[in-house]
């Protein structure tokens, strides 16, 4: 089991100094926000993707893959009835695709609540069926370059588009595609009605769970509020987790180099006494 920080953590740092930061804390890898590394992350040269690629890999770091990946730029919508917004959106995710794979990254991470709302005023049925066949297209682009693309569910407050494992679950059967699946995110899955623990060992060995986020029901980083992760980290190791854990906090306190050096710590401790 990897442990690695999800970059915007450290997004006030150039990204040299994000990366020697994360090995020097003891991160396995890192998860990378494409809005942290441009404008237009999708476009970013490849001389640019090589430098990204290199800085990684000489610190002894693996790219975990790619997630927030509609952030940037802006106007991105699935849900959208605007052909034009949505041809762009698709666009953008399989310049990602590209981006992801040229990174050496393996998973796509398909949150982006903001850019699935429902618009006010539109038949929540045709808004649903207009996402689910964009996320189809991008992940035929995944499949094609030999990634995972992960539907993630967020919780209601954010958006009216997947708010379960569930029904994550549902829409990624009905794709089909072998390279689509969901992950778990323990901030989100605070909403889920079973507890997270239960839920990965529903959903784990089933092979619909590709990846895992980690982030307490505060928004902080594991350790800095009330959620335990040892069932957590308990119930991956049981199932034989081998992917990435990556820290997902989005509430950096006092700051973000401290919450990550607070996190490492934490999940580090969990897991050697868990191998005790």
């Amino acid at each position: 089991m990897r442990i690695a920080l999800c970059n915007e953590v450290l997004r006030e740092l150039p990204f040299e100094r994000q990366v020697d930061l994360a090995a020097r804390l003891g991160y396995d890898g890192l998860e990378l926000a494409p809005f942290t590394l441009d404008a237009e992350p999708h476009r970013l040269p490849a001389v640019e993707r090589r430098r990204i690629q290199r800085l990684i890999a000489d610190a002894g770091l693996q790219t975990v893959g790619l997630h927030w990946l509609l952030v940037a730029p802006a106007g991105l919508s699935i849900t959208s009835a605007d052909a034009v917004v949505r041809a762009r959106t698709l666009e953008v995710l399989r310049g990602l695709v590209g981006l992801c794979a040229d990174l050496g990254g393996r998973v796509m991470i398909h949150g982006s609540p903001q850019q699935r709302r429902i618009p006010p005023g539109e038949n929540a049925s045709a808004a649903r069926a207009r996402a689910v066949d964009l996320i189809a297209a991008a992940a035929e682009d995944a499949r094609a370059a030999g990634l995972v693309y992960c539907l993630e569910p967020q919780p209601p407050a954010k958006t009216e588009f997947v708010n379960s494992i569930a029904e994550a679950v549902e829409i990624v059967a009905a794709i089909g595609n072998p390279a689509m699946r969901t992950m778990l995110d323990t901030c989100a899955a605070a909403s889920e009605r079973e507890p997270i623990a239960a839920l990965i060992e529903r959903w784990l060995p089933s092979g619909m769970l590709a990846h895992v986020q980690v982030n307490d029901r505060s928004e902080r980083a594991p350790g800095q509020g009330s959620d335990d992760f040892a069932p957590v980290l308990g119930a991956l190791r049981r199932c034989g987790y081998a992917g990435a854990v990556s820290v997902e906090p989005f509430r950096y306190e006092p700051d973000g180099p401290t919450c990550a050096a607070r996190a490492i710590g934490y999940l580090r401790g969990i897991l050697a006494a868990l191998r005790a």
